[in-house]
C-alpha cells in the first residue's frame, strides 16, 4: 500500500490487490517506529496520521527474573516522532489508502487475489487474479510481490527462501486493560517463560512465546494450566485470565527468519515480508517493509516515468535493502539464540546478560537499542 501510494503520488499508474474485502483483521504486528513516522513527516502527513487513535511509548523495559530494566530510550532520536505508536494496522492501511485514492493513477482491487503470474519468455508481464466477477489478467511492466511470508507470487516465480531458523513460536492474545493495571510492560522473562504485553489503551496485546513447535504439548495439558502460566508471571491478570474461553482466543504465531538470495527475476520484485520474513524480536517486520517501499520507489520513479524498469534497476533495490535486512536478521538470530533459546530451555531463575544490567544502569546506553529499534540499520528518506 506505501508503494502503491508513493508510485501513484509520482503519477505512474498501479493497481494494488487485496485479497479481502476489507483490512479489518488481527495483524499482531501494530507498532509504528519513528522511521515510519519521519517518513510520514517527510509527505507532509505526520499530524493526519496521528489524528488516528493510537498510543504512545517512549521508553521499553523487560522484567528479567526479580529485576526491571529499562533497555530503550526513544527520546533522543533525531526524528519528529520520538516514540514507538501503536496503531491498529487496518487503520494505518485504511489510511494509506484513503491517501492513494487522491491520485488517478492508484487503483486498489479489494477481493481480488494474485494466484499466478504471466510470463512472455524469462520476464514476468502480468499477473491472473481471482475477485468477484471471477478470473481476470492484469498486465504490468513490473509486479511487485508484496504477499507477506507465504508469498504467492513468490512461490509462483520458483523462488528459493534461506530459512535461518527459529526456536520459538508465539502464542498471540488478548487481555482487558483495567484501571490501576501497572503502565507500559514491556516483557517478562521467568524460568522458561517469555510473556510480553502492549499497552492498547483499552485491552493488553499479549504475546506468550512457546518453544518452537510445542504447540500441541500446550493444548495437551490444557487451557487452565495455560491460564495458570500467565497468572504466574503476572499476578495482576488473575481477575481476567477467564477471558480465554477457548483456544479460539489464542493464535499461533509460527515464527520464521528467512530471505530471498535473489529478490528480483525481469519484471518481477520481493519486498517486505515476501523477500524477508522477519521474527517478531523489536517488532520492525512493518516498519522494515516500509523502508523497503519507500527505497523501491526512490529507484523506480525515475525509471518508469521513462519506460520499463531493468533487471538492475531491481537490483538496485536488492542492494539498498539487503544490508540492513541482514544486520536486522542477524541481531535477531543472535538474540533468539544466545537469550531466548536458553530461556525457553532452562529450569533455574534467569538472570539479566551482563549487557542489559549496563544499559539498564546507563540511560545513555538506552539510546543504542532505541536507534536500532526505531530507526533500523539503514533508515529511508523521500526523495521524490
Amino acid at each position: 500500500m506505501m508503494l502503491g501510494f508513493l508510485l501513484a503520488r509520482a503519477g505512474i499508474d498501479v493497481v494494488v490487490l487485496e485479497k479481502h474485502a476489507d483490512f479489518l483483521r488481527d495483524f499482531r504486528g501494530d507498532t509504528v517506529h519513528p522511521s515510519t513516522m519521519q517518513v510520514m513527516h517527510e509527505l507532509g502527513l505526520l499530524d493526519e496520521f496521528l489524528a488516528r487513535p493510537h498510543s504512545e511509548v517512549r521508553t521499553l523495559a523487560a522484567q528479567i527474573g526479580d529485576d526491571t530494566f529499562q533497555v530503550a530510550d526513544f527520546t533522543h532520536l533525531p526524528t519528529r516522532a520520538r516514540y514507538v505508536a501503536f496503531m491498529p494496522q487496518w487503520d494505518f492501511l485504511d489510511f494509506l489508502a484513503a491517501l492513494a485514492k487522491r491520485y488517478p493513477a492508484f487503483r486498489l482491487l479489494m477481493q481480488t487475489e494474485a494466484v499466478d503470474l504471466i510470463r512472455e519468455g524469462d520476464r514476468t508481464v502480468g499477473v491472473t487474479a481471482h475477485g468477484p466477477g471471477g478470473s481476470l489478467d492484469i498486465r504490468a511492466e513490473l509486479v511487485v510481490a508484496c504477499d507477506g511470508r507465504h508469498s504467492t507470487v513468490r512461490d509462483a516465480a520458483g523462488f528459493e527462501v534461506v530459512d535461518h531458523g527459529a526456536p520459538m513460536d508465539v502464542l498471540w492474545l488478548r487481555l482487558s486493560k483495567r484501571a490501576g493495571d501497572p503502565a507500559q510492560i514491556l516483557g517478562h522473562i521467568d524460568t522458561g517463560r517469555i510473556f510480553i504485553m502492549l499497552d492498547r489503551d483499552d485491552y493488553w496485546q499479549c504475546a506468550f512465546v512457546i518453544p518452537k513447535g510445542d504447540i500441541n504439548e500446550v493444548h495437551a495439558r490444557g487451557l487452565e494450566a495455560f491460564r495458570a502460566d500467565i497468572v504466574g508471571l503476572e499476578p495482576f491478570l488473575r481477575d481476567r485470565v477467564q477471558e480465554l474461553a477457548s483456544w479460539d482466543d489464542v493464535k499461533l504465531l509460527s515464527v520464521a527468519v528467512n530471505r530471498l538470495d535473489t529478490w528480483f527475476r525481469p519484471g518481477l520484485l520481493c519486498i517486505g515480508d515476501a523477500a524477508h520474513a522477519m521474527s517478531p524480536i523489536g517488532g520492525v517486520g512493518i516498519n522494515l517493509a516500509v523502508q523497503d517501499a519507500v527505497a523501491t520507489a526512490n529507484v523506480l520513479v525515475p525509471r518508469m516515468t521513462q519506460g520499463r524498469p531493468t533487471p538492475d534497476d531491481l537490483r538496485a533495490v536488492q542492494r539498498r535493502r539487503e544490508w540492513p535486512t541482514r544486520m536486522t536478521q542477524r541481531l535477531q538470530v543472535l538474540i533468539q539464540n544466545r537469550v531466548i533459546r536458553n530461556v525457553l530451555s532452562g529450569r533455574g531463575k534467569p538472570k539479566a546478560p551482563w549487557a542489559i544490567r549496563m544499559i539498564g544502569r546507563h540511560p545513555r546506553l538506552q539510546r543504542l537499542p532505541a536507534r536500532i529499534i526505531g530507526l533500523g540499520f539503514r533508515p529511508e528518506h523521500i526523495r521524490h
